[in-house]
């Protein structure tokens, strides 16, 4: 039986990144958030936003230049 011969180059390629894709996928699953936590840390930056926005004084005073 012969067997077909092996582009190396192709084969190191492939290696590296099915390796990197398994190292994404572990980082993902360790670090990554869901979309329900992003949801709520919008929300919460929201409602911080508007909180300070709503006790700012004298904005509209302040002239450019």
């Amino acid at each position: 039986m012969k067997s077909s011969p092996v582009n190396l180059n192709k084969a190191r390629k492939e290696k590296s990144r099915d390796r990197a894709k398994r190292e994404a996928d572990e980082n993902s699953a360790r670090f990554g958030r869901s979309k329900e936590q992003k949801e709520l840390a919008a929300r919460r930056a929201e409602k911080l936003r508007a909180t300070l926005d709503s006790h700012r004084v004298g904005r509209d005073d302040i002239k450019d230049g």
